[in-house]
């Protein structure tokens, strides 16, 4: 289990010096600052919920701070790639693609310590709460909803872990399919799209479903958990490295405040996370080796 972390050090970048002449100089260069977000649920809330971080950056930053949701996974890390924004809130496997695509020119620089602690969540299979589906075995033969191709809990940890039990979601299940995110992928259970779904689970009072019910989009009560994931690492806020020095000591600096200078903006952002903890690339190694397992069982499927 991952350790509980109780101290905020910041990442080595940020304690380098600061000469005045660079901090004024990204400012010319960068007249707007991006941030991209996958697309965990719809796009209305996951904007809503990051208005206060918005404000709270563009006065840390003294530049425009635009925050923006990807249509899937993996145009927030094109976004990324291209230029087209300067950081973002990926998933695990996502900063997995953007490693793959960017190398060095993206690392990580914080997650989340979850509302009990926590820096890390699972992902769970659910199925409607009045199905008679208790276990796992029990779906054989059946349906199974992911989210999107480059969702770490909506399916590539799944379905490395169903593998290792005997169960590959190929050929378990009589049909499987992406719903587009974890709140789809809800609804497609309740609405009987799918027997089952795969989607992210930190702990009892906060999970993907839970939120829905706070948000009133579906009534308590209306699914069921069959099957938990080992832990798998909170997912990072990811930084372009081939942008200016002072740039990137600034974000991080700015982010490593938020919790104590505007706790409101970063409950809102962060679902009521208790706090930040540094990342580094080397917390996702066990992740990346998932993604390059799943990416040669594919190719060896084509070939």
């Amino acid at each position: 289990m991952i350790a509980r972390r109780s101290a905020l050090a910041l990442p080595a970048l940020a304690l380098l010096p600061r000469p005045a002449a660079a901090q004024a100089d990204w400012r010319a260069s960068l007249r707007e600052v991006r941030y991209g977000m996958i697309s965990v649920e719809n796009e209305r809330d996951a904007i809503a919920r990051l208005q206060g971080v918005q404000a709270y950056m563009a006065r840390e930053l003294r530049v425009p701070f635009r925050v923006f949701r990807g249509s899937d996974y993996a145009a927030v890390v094109e976004a990324m790639r291209s230029g087209h924004a300067e950081l973002a809130y990926l998933g695990p496997a996502s900063y997995g693609l953007a490693r793959r695509v960017m190398g060095e020119r993206v690392a990580p620089i914080f997650r989340y310590l979850d509302n009990e602690g926590m820096e890390g969540y699972h992902s769970v299979m659910l199925v409607k709460a009045d199905s008679p589906f208790r276990r796992l075995e029990d779906l054989r033969g059946r349906s199974l909803g992911f989210s999107d191709p480059n969702s770490t809990s909506g399916f590539q940890v799944p379905g490395w872990f169903l593998r290792r039990q005997g169960m590959d979601p190929a050929t378990f299940f009589a049909r499987t399919g992406f719903a587009g995110s974890h709140e789809q992928n809800v609804m497609a259970v309740i609405n009987g799209t799918f027997d089952a779904a795969v989607v992210a689970y930190s702990n009892e009072r906060r999970n993907t479903f839970q939120r829905m019910v706070e948000k009133g989009m579906i009534p308590d009560g209306q699914v069921r958990v069959v099957w938990t994931s080992p832990l798998i690492p909170n997912s990072p806020i990811v930084l372009r490295m081939d942008l200016p020095e002072a740039f990137r000591r600034d974000v991080t600096e700015a982010f490593a405040a938020l919790p104590e200078r505007d706790a409101q903006a970063f409950r809102d952002m962060s679902s009521d996370a208790r706090g930040l903890v540094p990342a580094k690339h080397e917390d996702y190694l066990d992740i990346m080796a998932i993604l390059e397992e799943n990416a040669a069982r594919r190719r060896e499927r084509r070939s």
